[in-house]
């Protein structure tokens, strides 16, 4: 089972890496020469996960993970939630990452991005504290939204439905 997450976490960040990441990124005329490409860091992440999918897979092989990762235990990781449970809140997952990229365009990136935390804490089971998520979803993003446009000069998608109302 490790082997088989590790190939697909690798095969995942090799994805985003070689095919969703743009192979020239321009480098816009108010970023000095000495600071990294605008690049760098979705390149660095997914440089990293990659690199973390091939230790899992290589930690398999260990005699040691054998004997920890015996089948009958699988219920106890997942704590008791069911198979089929975990499986369908994975594919509301990939439909939540879906709708997000499809919602960037249209809400921006800011509107999206606390829209997809909501759903990413409701599919976890966090939204049990309602108050506690909800600002967590609508600050955390904000904050980070608001530290890279700011501190470093980021620009963000608006999203064509604010532009139509002139925001």
């Amino acid at each position: 089972m490790g082997i088989t997450r590790g190939l697909v976490i690798t095969a995942l960040f090799g994805v985003v890496l070689f095919l969703l990441i743009p192979a020239y990124v321009p480098r816009p005329r108010f970023i000095p020469g000495f600071a990294p490409p605008p690049d760098m860091w979705p390149r660095t992440v997914s440089m990293l996960g990659m690199a973390l999918g091939m230790l899992l897979v290589g930690l398999s092989f260990s005699r040691k993970t054998e004997a920890l990762a015996d089948p009958e235990d699988a219920s106890t990781l997942r704590g008791g939630t069911p198979l089929a449970t975990l499986l369908t809140r994975f594919a509301w997952t990939v439909l939540a990452f879906a709708l997000f990229i499809g919602a960037v365009s249209l809400l921006g990136f800011l509107l999206s991005s606390i829209l997809l935390l909501m759903a990413m804490l409701v599919l976890t089971g966090y939204w049990r504290h309602k108050i506690v998520a909800t600002i967590v979803a609508i600050v955390l993003p904000l904050l980070l939204y608001l530290f890279f446009s700011s501190a470093l000069n980021t620009r963000f998608p608006v999203g064509s439905l604010f532009r139509a109302f002139g925001i």
